[in-house]
């Protein structure tokens, strides 16, 4: 896929503020029209490269899922859609076109990894195309293990923190968009080339807060809409929307675990989470 100067790439690790950050740029990249996001799935607003990865042999079964046929593969879709272009992916930059940062704006979310297995493993629990069955000490074993979909963590972090400077880069950390969201909005605006005002971006902070914006049909997971692929029970796609929450699913030794863990993969590095 060919990549275009006017394209913005957002790149994160799953469940690291996607879907929140896919809203911010689509609305600041269509001049903040609401209305029409609410009228058009976030799927139909961003190209997600590999979505079709996430399907497994039983649910690409076209006759038990008929509604898989209304959702074209991201990459293709990409490729013929009119610019400017929001292209998502939870891929490493090493595996993306290797002049995309030359050629288009790439953004580029970082959270704590605690909060990013909790949210990871609720959303792997919740749809028959993961059905992760475990608890959550097997999950967090396994993510550390690199045995979870799309790790290992750190080396994607590493590589972008890296490229940080870039002019064509910016890199955000989840937890400071969640403590100063217009001050985040105001930074976004000005990596996408646009201008708004003090009020509009406090209005898109609001269009932001998590009580309105799990009740935001147009921005819950297209898995949603696909008869029996939700399995019973389990929290909503868009969940707490707040940092810190792995305090509630940590016991000491994994607390401990955890510190060590992320002290020595950054270690050498000066990546500082707000812990």
């Amino acid at each position: 896929m060919e990549v275009r100067p006017d394209d913005v790439w957002l790149v994160t690790y799953p469940r690291s503020g996607t879907t929140m950050t896919c809203e911010i740029l689509w609305l600041m990249m269509n001049n903040l029209d609401y209305e029409k996001a609410a009228k058009t799935h976030m799927f139909h607003r961003r190209h997600f490269l590999e979505f079709f990865t996430f399907l497994h042999e039983q649910t690409q079964d076209l006759d038990t899922y008929p509604s898989l046929h209304d959702f074209p593969i991201g990459y293709r879709l990409a490729a013929s859609a009119p610019s400017p272009r929001l292209v998502v992916t939870h891929l490493p930059l090493s595996l993306l076109p290797p002049k995309v940062l030359d050629v288009a704006r790439v953004m580029f979310v970082a959270r704590d990894p605690r909060d990013v297995a909790v949210s990871w493993y609720h959303l792997l629990r919740m749809y028959k195309c993961f059905d992760f069955v475990g608890d959550f000490k097997e999950f967090w074993k396994l993510f550390m293990e690199d045995s979870i979909l799309f790790t290992p963590f750190f080396p994607r972090l590493k590589e972008t923190w890296e490229l940080r400077n870039h002019p064509k880069m910016l890199f955000l950390f989840y937890e400071d968009m969640i403590k100063d969201k217009p001050g985040t909005l105001k930074k976004i605006s000005s990596f996408c080339g646009k201008q708004y005002s003090q009020e509009q971006l406090l209005a898109l902070a609001d269009h932001l807060s998590i009580d309105v914006f799990r009740q935001n049909q147009s921005v819950q997971s297209v898995l949603e809409t696909i008869p029996g692929m939700k399995n019973e029970g389990g929290e909503g796609f868009i969940r707490k929307g707040k940092s810190g929450g792995w305090r509630d699913y940590f016991d000491e030794e994994m607390r401990l675990q955890a510190e060590t863990w992320i002290q020595s993969n950054l270690a050498g590095t000066d990546i500082t989470f707000a812990f």
